[in-house]
């Protein structure tokens, strides 16, 4: 926390102890944080992946940082966008980044998972560019990722790839490995699940097709699976978080897993925990809010990444 907010924590409790009240200890799920100079912002961006545009949001923290930063990886099709989380972040002295990938909701290009995995790379980039580091008081060694579903196994598997991410967060994160097999599946089973991605994707998705996703995942099954990185995880700090009522990414087939393929490379940073609700987190916002920041302060912030 920056001096100033310092400063401005402590006048408050100097002016509560005047009217003869115990100071309450700051909480940024539930406080609002004293003014800073500069203030917070919210900035409306655009960052470029493959000559694309991204649409964004930067949540600025206030006070002149640098500040560690967290990028928020929506989902597919991307309804849970999870801004109360990075609410709550810029509360605590993080900046924090919601951008939609290529083609969704608005961006430029075509949406795949592929390009998806491309377009974290970008922002990830972007974000450690001297210049915009400087111009958004961002600190270019404290970049996190922390995905929802989709957007789960985006930050594993960039996690595991780029240096410039310090440390990951999957909340009901879509183990993509888990649809393994679907070459061998009827045909009649192939397309429900086709259509299935064609009516989440429909209408918040350009040029969506579910046929074309499903072909994508059946062609890098092995690619895209999380286990296969659990070396690589097992060398960052990692938050995995499940919802106990998921039906969605249902926690024996998208939760266990990844967490015994770290464990079993040692795994000393990994932190995972099941929390009451579903695939949203719908029945237990403040208690997900509560688990990420502190994992974000302790782990995270306080451990170095193995080599």
């Amino acid at each position: 926390m920056q001096a100033r907010r310092i400063r401005g924590i402590a006048l408050l409790a100097a002016a509560v102890a005047a009217l003869g009240c115990a100071a309450p200890a700051f909480d940024p799920v539930a406080m609002d944080a004293p003014p800073g100079d500069p203030p917070a912002q919210t900035q409306d961006l655009q960052f470029w992946s493959e000559g694309a545009h991204l649409n964004a949001l930067l949540l600025l923290a206030a006070d002149a940082g640098p500040h560690p930063t967290a990028v928020l990886l929506h989902g597919f099709p991307g309804n849970e966008r999870n801004l109360d989380l990075a609410q709550a972040l810029r509360r605590a002295g993080w900046n924090a980044v919601y951008f939609s990938y290529r083609g969704a909701w608005g961006s430029g290009g075509e949406f795949s998972f592929g390009n998806a995995l491309e377009d974290v790379a970008a922002v990830v980039a972007s974000l450690r560019a001297p210049a915009f580091a400087r111009e958004h008081r961002v600190d270019p060694e404290r970049i996190v990722l922390i995905g929802h579903s989709m957007g789960g196994a985006l930050s594993l598997l960039s996690a595991a790839k780029l240096d410039g991410v310090r440390c990951t967060a999957s909340l009901a994160g879509a183990n993509l490995g888990a649809f393994g097999g679907l070459e061998h599946a009827t045909a009649e089973a192939r397309e429900q699940l086709a259509a299935t991605f064609q009516t989440w994707g429909e209408g918040r998705i350009a040029s969506f097709s579910g046929a074309a996703l499903l072909t994508e995942f059946i062609g890098h099954q092995s690619e895209f699976a999380s286990e296969r990185y659990a070396a690589a995880l097992a060398r960052k700090p990692v938050l995995l978080v499940a919802g106990a009522n998921d039906e969605v990414t249902p926690p024996a087939l998208h939760h266990a897993p990844l967490v015994a393929a770290i464990r079993a490379q040692g795994g000393g940073l990994l932190r995972e925990t099941t929390l009451a609700g579903d695939h949203s987190f719908s029945a237990s916002r403040i208690a997900l809010t509560r688990v990420v920041l502190a994992w974000l302060d302790g782990d995270c912030l306080r451990t170095r990444s193995g080599s």
